[in-house]
């Protein structure tokens, strides 16, 4: 028994395998290699952690701005499954300025609204300081020229602030989204007070009326947007309503104003109607691109960079607001050569109406 007993000591004391469950460090492990800024790439793809090629999760661009993938950018930016790639996210406010010269799935939507609003910042002096100058002009038409101008250049700044800086972080995305809806808002109220002012022109009452209910129905929508669950997405129809009330009470006072002058057969009427049409369709052009997503809906990943359906929002916003500015125009002209008693007159020639002279 003791002989048995000295060889299991032996074979406790001898040095079994090396234990693998602990890690090994290394005294000097081997440094990374470093790559020179001459021939550093201007776009350089950077794996996943997982070091999975087959699908590069970012990409830097030669401003240094990271490009992320849709499986790649946090919940808060996935609004559109359809675009795949093109993402900025979690970047501080210098790279979000220099991604105003990258191409990114933001850069039109920055550059159609940004351009827009430098477009009507000088209609907003021109207007002044020439339009208005060179013509009969009082203090009221000036007025409504600056507050359309200025209303537009509000929805056109917020829009593109929101697209540019909206990748910051989140809280910075939802600060910026209030503030680009509430320009949506300030925009459209810019699109109805010229034509409220103009139409009833001859008739105090109700244009004073109808100036009192759009500020109303501004300040309304203002309020509407500060519940705390306005920017959910269980709001989302409901922020569609309420841009469609914004959008379609306009038809409100304009049936109005073509009754009172006579209905279609009023020279008048029949030169306006249309050009009213044409407002009302390219918002509702604008609007089924907003909502249908189409065309990324049909050609996923194939229009990220141009051509997505928030991209054709943008323009027809714009479109629509600088035809709102030329009937603006045109309204005002009118009166400025026909006075009210000759408005009331019942024969009023086209020609006269387009200011068209023999």
């Amino acid at each position: 028994m003791s002989r048995l007993y000295q060889e299991s000591l032996l074979l406790q004391m001898q040095p079994g395998p090396p234990n693998t469950s602990q890690p090994t460090r290394l005294l000097h492990p081997p440094k990374p290699q470093s790559m020179s800024r001459d021939v550093m790439p201007h776009h350089i793809t950077i794996t996943d952690d997982e070091g999975d090629e087959r699908r590069p999760s970012r990409s830097i661009s030669r401003y240094g701005v990271p490009l992320y993938n849709y499986q790649q950018i946090p919940p808060y930016l996935k609004g559109n499954p359809y675009i795949f790639g093109g993402y900025r996210a979690h970047i501080p406010i210098g790279l979000c300025m220099r991604s105003l010269f990258i191409w990114s799935n933001e850069t039109m939507n920055i550059w159609t609204h940004l351009l827009g609003f430098l477009y009507f910042f000088y209609l907003l002096i021109n207007d002044n300081l020439s339009l208005l100058e060179d013509s009969h002009s009082d203090f009221g038409d000036n007025l409504t020229f600056t507050l359309m101008d200025s209303a537009f250049m509000t929805c056109m700044f917020c829009s593109a602030a929101f697209h540019l800086f909206n990748c910051i972080s989140e809280s910075a995305s939802k600060i910026w989204l209030r503030l680009d809806l509430g320009g949506i808002s300030v925009g459209l109220c810019g699109c109805y007070f010229p034509g409220a002012y103009y139409a009833f022109y001859c008739h105090a009452y109700w244009q004073l009326a109808y100036l009192v209910a759009l500020l109303i129905l501004a300040v309304g929508s203002m309020a509407v947007q500060l519940h705390p669950q306005f920017l959910s997405s269980q709001w989302h129809y409901r922020r569609l309503f309420l841009y469609s009330i914004l959008i379609f009470a306009g038809m409100i006072p304009v049936t109005h104003w073509a009754l009172t002058n006579g209905g279609f057969n009023s020279p008048l009427v029949l030169v306006f109607v249309p050009k009213i049409a044409v407002m009302y369709l390219l918002a509702i052009i604008g609007g089924t691109f907003y909502v249908t997503k189409f065309p990324e809906c049909q050609f996923p990943g194939r229009v990220d960079f141009l051509g997505s359906s928030h991209q054709w929002w943008h323009l027809f916003v714009f479109l629509g607001y600088a035809w709102i500015h030329h009937c603006t125009i045109l309204i005002y002209n009118y009166w400025m050569v026909h006075s009210c008693e000759e408005h009331f007159q019942k024969h009023q020639s086209l020609s006269s109406i387009l200011g068209i002279t023999d």
